[in-house]
């Protein structure tokens, strides 16, 4: 807790750009002090969607950057994986066709697998995408081609919320990625902290904010306490900042007995 003892201290690993910005004043806005830890950079790798009569996207950077490139979707039915990604698209003036009811990689298997088989299907994505993804789509009939629009990389000064981990300062923290739960661990590694940061983490509240982080998570030692059941990131720092509430009423009980 910070010096008053009343608001909790949340490290965040969204990538340097705005998304960190709007999650620092979303957890502000909620009680919490923000520990902004970007674990993602963007490096664009110059590459446009190819055409196809499907169009797979599984990000707002990826939008974004398409869009920037002039790219156009034309005929193609355009799938977003989510809200986000949706609404960037819907800035970029493009029409979206499909949003699956579960904001995943298997969500969308789940979403197209009916509507594929025999059909060419772009999936526009960075170079971390699953693989749950391309396989679903194949066992679906589907001929699948990726394209990396960008590369994730690690800031050289990403470690912070590590070193506070490892001290036993960090009340929680929302992991928005598989990526970023391991440059969490490589930046404590670096810091010759992993051990300790380990630690500091179970003993705080964390926060996942699908299965496909919480299972990263769980199998690098971390214990995941909060897997909302949207996968937006309002919702995970809701769920994060709950959990902690929760936590300190327990614990103000156990200590009245």
């Amino acid at each position: 807790m910070d010096a008053e003892g009343d608001t909790p201290r949340i490290a965040v690993f969204r990538p340097d750009d705005e998304r960190i910005d709007d999650a620092v004043a979303l957890l502000e806005s909620l009680g919490a002090d923000p520990v902004p830890d970007p674990m993602l950079a963007v490096e664009p790798t110059g590459a446009i969607p190819a055409d196809a009569p499907y169009v797979v996207l599984t990000s707002k950077t990826g939008v974004e950057l398409a869009a920037e490139a002039g790219w156009e979707p034309g005929d193609a039915t355009l799938v977003a994986i989510g809200p986000a990604t949706a609404d960037a698209a819907r800035d970029a003036g493009w029409s979206v066709d499909v949003v699956p009811d579960e904001y995943t990689s298997a969500g969308l298997v789940a979403a197209l697998e009916g509507r594929v088989d025999g059909e060419r299907v772009e999936v526009a994505r960075s170079d971390h995408g699953s693989d749950v993804l391309l396989d679903g789509l194949r066992a679906a009939g589907a001929r699948v081609n990726e394209t990396v629009l960008y590369r994730l990389t690690r800031p050289e000064d990403a470690g912070e919320s590590a070193e506070l981990a490892a001290a036993g300062a960090l009340d929680a923290a929302a992991f928005t990625s598989s990526l970023t739960v391991a440059h969490f661990l490589d930046a404590a590694e670096e810091r010759g902290i992993r051990d300790a940061a380990l630690a500091g983490l179970n003993d705080a509240v964390v926060g996942a904010i699908g299965a496909p982080t919480a299972e990263t998570a769980a199998e690098h030692g971390i214990d995941i306490d909060v897997v909302p059941d949207d996968a937006e990131f309002e919702t995970l720092a809701e769920a994060v900042i709950e959990a902690v509430k929760g936590e300190e009423s327990a614990s103000d009980v156990d200590t009245r007995r």
